[in-house]
């Protein structure tokens, strides 16, 4: 076991590390009786992002109206299985608690989530559902229940949410959604109930407020095609009841993308398109109903003046025209048991239009709501006797309202709030308090407002309102609103918390009309105005506009069909008001809620430097703060002996593993051992009482750490077992496994050298007959030779062409080995040939000629052989211009600087040697000296030393061409080359030693005489011949 000081200790820090700003359970709050201090509380938290808040068990949530990074799937995990208090106030840990306690417990839970308009109560249903979605098991079918529960929200929304004042997407309807979990704890289905739609929104909103989203978004983001089977048109301002408010459209609000979001959602849960098209034309038709129009006619009584819209009503609602029109004009009054049908004048008329509007909505919205339930049914449990499945219970309701003018509406909502008030009394203070009377605990009792005597006062038979507005709807004569009143002041004047302008003092009447009454609520004082009640709770004339479409095929609007024949009874309050008391039912029968308080920090919206928090009013109507007072003053936990010590006597050595005691002496022992201090419990007659929840939690922790140590025990001795059992029969395994193996290995062994033995034997008898003819004695050893020569050969084959090497053959193969020899060298010959490219073959064919001329021939031929050839020495960029432009479509091939030797008197002279396609020209910077053409070119003479001179003989033709040409280039073996190759004279070179001769002019030649020397020298001799003097470089 763990010490009970290092588990408060840590417990300690863990709470002091969270409460950053503020503490995050009122429960901690030094001065919890102070209002004050309650609402800073709040008010630091809220500054500091932090939106949830505990009183005990129950979660305070301020909404924030923006996103916080506080909802992402980590956060998910962070919350998913931990105990309530081990980390910060959330959503999530509501969510969580009540799961885990339906899964443990095997009991129904309910969470409760509550407050005015504004406060955040939607978008908190929201994330619980998405926390399941994500945190459950799943499973393809479990996926589609999750999705499905999901997408409820989007359709329910669309067709039950609308704008306020005070919020863009206010729940205009009171939603208590089941989720039906199995044993493995994955939801397998769900059900919804509604309650209190507010109907009236269809005809009427206050200015700043719209309709219901679903007639925007329909006008907005339908298509055309279907707008105009609906008869409709994109413009919203076209229909009387969407602008009431004067706000059709929002910029905060985007309707087509939310007609999307409805139309995905409605598929995801299973709705057929003729389903989706029904729906529609039922919301199309109660907007052509907003625009029927009446006048008075010369009777006095009304008639309708628009046949366009009765013509789109009829064929919506699959009624008869004619039957249409009679009921929006006339009444059925039954009168001695026949009925009459009366016209109704202008005022009855509008009434009952827009009477019928809201019927049709509301029982629109109630087969909305019916056909997601079939989506959402657990099917395989009908049928079933036992019931196998465990239910969570999401209860999302508007909170107490109270508005200028407050009608029958605000009422019935207010009533509701009053019903879950009490219950809430009920099932926790009062219960609470009466548990530690009967245990014999002293405690200092909360004093709280019981709202019981307000439920009576408008439920009670005979004596409440409701009873009073019942009796004056269908009493005989004339009922009004006034009379309805007088008939309230007189029945129940002297009640405490009703107050009529009549029954008031002097100061008070002047804070409400002569037509209202007052009722004191648990929450404030609302006045209600009795205009327009009788109306709303007499259904008598919509009775007969709804008869009209009873004969047709079901439709949405006859989801809930009234009663057939015109005697049937008609609608009054108490079927109107049946909804309000049904929340209260479905918490009782699950047990105890999880409540979460929503509050809107202000008024309208978000608080502002001029606008700041309401919490005060919003607390005090929410009891918050007697919820605070009654945890604080009591204990957070009870838990009955039997149950304290079959969770926790695994802590403490005297009672564990079983304590035969009496239990109140074990469960005293056992909290001794963990070291609770006096004020932190009390021990009643059958419970333990745990005043701090993080003494409860410390505990816990005590026991996770425990089980592990259990788990670690248990899990030891079955692993000890478990591994005996299985290396005794890995043993026995291994024992047969390694005889077999052994005998294999064996029998392996003796046959590999049974082979070797035989292949040995075959090649020396082989080896003996190696000279033989082939034979089956020396066939084995030939073949072997044979493989050795090849494998060897395929290892040595030559690299390139200039490697000589070759494996020697045996005698059999000398034959082959020599063919193989020629393929291989022709092959690589072939390569190195695809792999030249076109510049280096032609180098190449240079070479070969420049060998073929100068080769044993030429003295520096040796030193031209590792350089290679130019491809011109002079660029293009360096000849002058105007010999390009004289050379004309001549394109110079090889151009090279070279020295010209006059005939006469042999003077140096720098040229330019450019050779064309078809000629040689030499040239004089701008001027060409001298052309050449190859076919006159006759020979080419050059000496065999290592001089540059050579002398192109050419013949002697006028002044063109007076003689040979003496030149001399630094390149002599390329140039020659190049000049022998373009010329085509490759075997008209002469290779002279001694003298060359040449012609001078006509008739005349000249001699140039080469001899050996150290250095070059090229002058005229005495002799009047042509001297030159070369170096030899190479011995021959």
């Amino acid at each position: 076991a763990v010490g009970s000081d290092g588990i408060r200790m840590t417990m300690e820090s863990a709470l002091t590390a969270r409460d950053r700003v503020g503490v995050q359970d009122f429960v901690l709050l030094e001065n919890y009786q102070s209002e004050a201090a309650f609402i800073e509380n709040l008010r630091k938290r809220f500054k500091e992002n932090l939106i949830y808040t505990y009183i005990g068990s129950v979660l305070v949530s301020v909404n924030p109206y923006k996103e916080l990074e506080i909802y992402s799937k980590q956060h998910m995990e962070r919350y998913r299985g931990v105990n309530f208090y081990e980390v910060s106030p959330h959503i999530y840990a509501i969510a969580d608690n009540s799961y885990r306690a339906m899964r443990t417990e095997r009991k129904d839970q309910c969470i409760l989530i509550s407050g005015e308009s504004g406060a955040g109560k939607t978008e908190a249903t929201k994330k619980i559902l998405q926390y399941y979605a994500v945190t459950c098991p799943a499973s393809d079918k479990v996926q589609t229940v999750k999705d499905r529960l999901l997408q409820s929200n989007p359709v329910l929304e669309a067709f039950g949410n609308a704008k306020t004042l005070r919020n863009d997407n206010s729940s205009r309807f009171g939603k208590y959604m089941d989720v039906q979990f199995d044993f493995k704890g994955a939801p397998i289905g769900g059900h919804i109930l509604s309650y209190l739609l507010e109907k009236s929104r269809v005809v009427h909103q206050n200015h700043g407020e719209r309709n219901f989203h679903i007639f925007y978004q329909l006008l907005e983001g339908g298509e055309s095609d279907l707008l105009r089977r609906l008869g409709l048109e994109k413009n919203a301002q076209q229909y009387q009841y969407l602008i009431k408010g004067q706000c059709a459209k929002v910029s905060s609000i985007n309707d087509k993308n939310e007609w999307k979001t409805v139309k995905k959602a409605l598929s995801v849960i299973n709705f057929s398109e003729s389903d989706v098209e029904e729906l529609l034309s039922i919301v199309a038709s109660v907007l052509h109903l907003g625009n029927i129009q009446f006048v008075v006619n010369d009777q006095g009584d009304s008639q309708l003046t628009s046949e366009n819209q009765i013509r789109y009503l009829a064929t919506l609602l699959r009624v008869e025209g004619a039957s249409l029109r009679e009921a929006l004009t006339h009444k059925a009054i039954i009168a001695k048991g026949e009925e009459l049908k009366t016209p109704l004048n202008l005022e009855q008329a509008a009434y009952a239009r827009d009477a019928l509007a809201k019927a049709v909505y509301g029982r629109t919205f109630s087969w909305l709501v019916n056909k997601i339930n079939e989506s959402l049914a657990y099917k395989e449990s009908l049928g079933l006797g036992k019931r196998t499945d465990s239910v969570l219970g999401l209860l999302d309701i508007y909170g107490f309202e109270v508005f200028q003018h407050n009608s029958f509406e605000q009422f019935c909502i207010n009533y509701c709030n009053e019903k879950l008030q009490q219950l809430f009394i009920e099932l926790t203070l009062k219960s609470e308090q009466e548990e530690y009377e009967a245990e014999g605990i002293a405690w200092e009792s909360v004093q709280y407002f019981n709202n019981k005597i307000i439920c009576d006062l408008v439920e009670e038979k005979f004596k409440g309102i409701i009873s009073i507005l019942d009796e004056e709807c269908l009493r005989p004569g004339d009922a009004t609103d006034l009379t309805f009143l007088e008939k309230l002041e007189e029945s129940i004047k002297n009640h405490p918390h009703f107050l009529t302008h009549k029954l008031a003092d002097q100061k008070t009447r002047k804070t409400f009309g002569r037509e209202d009454f007052r009722l004191l609520h648990y929450a404030g004082d609302v006045n209600y105005t009795v205009m327009g009640k009788i109306k709303s709770v007499n259904f008598l004339c919509v009775n007969f506009l709804v008869a009209t479409l009873l004969p047709k095929p079901p439709s949405p609007t006859r989801c809930h069909p009234l009663p057939q024949g015109a005697a049937a009874q008609p609608h009054t309050l108490p079927s109107s008001t049946a909804g309000c008391s049904r929340p209260t039912l479905h918490i009782a029968k699950a047990g105890p809620p999880s409540p979460t308080r929503c509050l809107p920090p202000s008024k309208a919206g978000p608080p502002s430097p001029t606008r700041d928090f309401l919490y005060f009013q919003n607390v005090d109507w929410g009891g918050g703060m007697a919820e605070s007072q009654d945890v604080s003053y009591g204990f957070s936990k009870t838990r009955r002996y039997k149950l304290f010590s079959i969770r926790y006597k695994s802590l403490c050595p005297d009672t564990w593993p079983n304590w035969n005691g009496r239990l109140a002496d074990g469960v005293a022992t056992l909290v001794r051992y963990l070291g609770y201090k006096p004020e932190e419990y009390k021990l009643g007659r059958t419970k333990i009482f745990i005043r701090f929840p993080k003494t409860l939690f410390a505990t816990e922790d005590a026991l996770e750490l425990r089980k592990q140590s259990i788990a670690t025990k248990l899990q030891a001795v079955w692993r000890g077992f478990h591994q005996k059992q299985k290396f005794q029969t890995m043993k026995r395994s291994a024992t047969q496994i390694q005889a077999w193996w052994r005998g294999e290995l064996g029998r392996r062994k003796a046959a590999k050298r049974k082979q070797a033995a035989e292949t040995i034997r075959r090649f020396i008898k082989g080896f003996i007959y190696r000279h033989a003819p082939r034979c089956p004695e020396n066939e084995y050893f030939l073949d072997y030779v044979r493989y050795s020569f090849l494998m060897n050969l395929k290892r040595n084959l030559p690299k390139n062409i200039l490697d000589k090497s070759w494996p020697i053959p045996p005698p059999a193969l000398t034959e082959a080995s020599e063919q193989l020899r020629q393929l291989c060298l022709q092959n690589m010959v072939w390569s190195y040939c695809r792999k030249i490219s076109p510049e280096w073959k032609q180098q190449l064919e240079q070479k070969a000629v420049a060998s073929e001329v100068f080769k044993d021939k030429k003295d520096n031929y040796p030193q031209s052989v590792p350089k290679l050839f130019a491809a011109t020495r002079l660029e293009t960029d360096e000849l002058n211009s105007k010999v390009i432009q004289a050379l004309g479509n001549e394109k110079v091939k090889y151009a090279v600087p070279v020295t010209k030797y006059d005939r006469k008197g042999y003077k140096a002279r720098a040229r330019q040697l450019l050779l064309t396609d078809n000629s040689a020209f030499i040239v004089e910077e701008g001027k060409v000296k001298q052309r050449i053409d190859y076919s006159s070119l006759k020979g080419i003479s050059v000496s065999s030393l290592s001089d540059g001179l050579f002398v192109l003989h050419v013949p002697c033709e006028g002044s063109k061409q007076k003689g040979d040409v003496v030149l001399q280039s630094d390149h002599v073996i390329e140039t020659l080359t190049k000049v022998a190759m373009s010329a085509e004279r490759v075997h008209n070179i002469n290779i002279n030693q001694g003298s060359i001769k040449f012609t001078v002019g006509q008739g005349k030649e000249g001699t140039i005489d080469f001899t050996s020397g150290s250095e070059l020298v090229i002058a005229k001799a005495k002799n009047g011949h042509l001297s030159v003097v070369a170096p030899r470089l190479n011995s021959r």
